[in-house]
């Protein structure tokens, strides 16, 4: 139950917010919101109506809407959305995404400033910082010894009881100058303290064949809290980083999808969202805001692709008509619409089974 109501808070937060954008954008282009809603109808309780808008709260609690006047080309008269100049209607149907941006940028900051694993270059002036193996190379002296990715590496001896400093770039020194040498590695799984002996040989990483290695990468991460300033700072990175691969994931998406062979196992939807945020929610609030971030970073890329019920879908009309110097016609407007609902029915149907698939496994 408290999942559940978590999951339904950050997607009505989310959906707000990406609201908000498009409400304060037509505000100031004096174009008239007709109602701003929380959830969706049928209504439940109306707050007030103060500067021309009205303020509802709705039985269905999804998300929020901004009712424009205006919105579908009924009328084109001052003060209608349909009646704003071309860029500002763009500005207006994009403002949702830039708020979901920042609110992806804000959530990050608060999240580091709360603690959330980051990557740190050494151990100077961190009070915890934990050496993880991130790759462990097939048939490498690691993969046979039983390293697996996540665990935690805490010692790291040779057979002369001489141990290196668990730092990434002293471990892969310290295991260049054993070549044949055994050594004892102990790490964490878990709970689970464990030890394991391998003798580090040439030829295990490709492109450094001369040099001796047991076939492990390796990060130094700390979930320590960064002061404000630096959690801007790094908030920024991570936004940047968050857009480029949601980017480039859905680009791939899109492309398999094209070739006849989309790929959409490892998309999760919002039956999925229930497990993430689950155990986004055990390991404490740093790691409940980093994930609403990442979905609000979803939400902005999501948004801008060009189907109908999206905004990136009213952009593209928007440019049609920029273009042709008046509004497409009704015909093509309207398969274009039926197209994109169809294609967004079957995706979530294909989402959903996958969620479901993806827990009772």
């Amino acid at each position: 139950m408290t999942t559940a109501l978590l999951v339904l808070g950050i997607l009505i937060f989310l959906i707000v917010v990406h609201e908000l954008g498009h409400f304060f954008a037509a505000k100031l282009f004096k174009v008239k919101v007709e109602e701003f809603g929380i959830g969706y109808p049928p209504r439940a309780f109306t707050f007030g109506t103060w500067g021309g808008t009205e303020y509802t709260l709705n039985w269905l609690p999804f998300g929020g809407f901004v009712k424009l006047w205006g919105e579908h080309g009924e009328t084109h008269t001052r003060g209608s959305f349909a009646g704003a100049p071309k860029y500002a209607q763009a500005i207006i149907l994009i403002a949702g995404v830039t708020m979901n941006a920042l609110a992806a940028y804000f959530l990050f900051a608060g999240a580091l400033t709360v603690g959330v694993p980051r990557l740190i270059t050494d151990r100077s002036q961190i009070e915890h910082a934990e050496l993880l193996v991130n790759t462990v190379v097939p048939g490498s002296p690691a993969a046979v010894a039983g390293l697996r990715v996540g665990d935690e590496i805490t010692r790291v001896v040779d057979e002369k009881g001489v141990a290196v400093s668990l730092v990434p770039g002293d471990v892969v020194n310290y295991v260049g100058e054993r070549g044949g040498k055994p050594l004892e590695v102990t790490y964490r799984r878990e709970q689970e303290i464990l030890t394991a002996t391998m003798i580090p040989a040439h030829a295990v990483v490709e492109g450094s064949a001369n040099r001796p290695a047991v076939g492990i990468g390796l990060m130094l991460v700390t979930d320590d809290a960064l002061p404000l300033g630096a959690a801007f700072k790094e908030a920024g990175t991570r936004t940047k980083i968050a857009f480029v691969e949601t980017a480039k994931g859905l680009w791939k998406l899109l492309r398999d999808a094209a070739g006849g062979s989309p790929n959409i196992k490892e998309i999760v939807g919002p039956v999925g969202l229930f497990d993430y945020v689950g155990n986004a929610s055990r390991h404490g609030v740093g790691q409940v805001l980093a994930l609403a971030a990442f979905i609000s970073v979803n939400l902005a890329i999501i948004n801008l692709v060009p189907i109908p019920a999206l905004d990136g879908g009213r952009l593209f009309l928007l440019g049609i008509e920029t273009v042709i110097r008046r509004p497409p016609p009704n015909v093509i407007v309207n398969l274009f619409n039926f197209a994109g609902i169809l294609l967004i029915i079957v995706l979530m149907i294909a989402v959903t089974y996958n969620d479901i698939a993806r827990l009772l496994s």
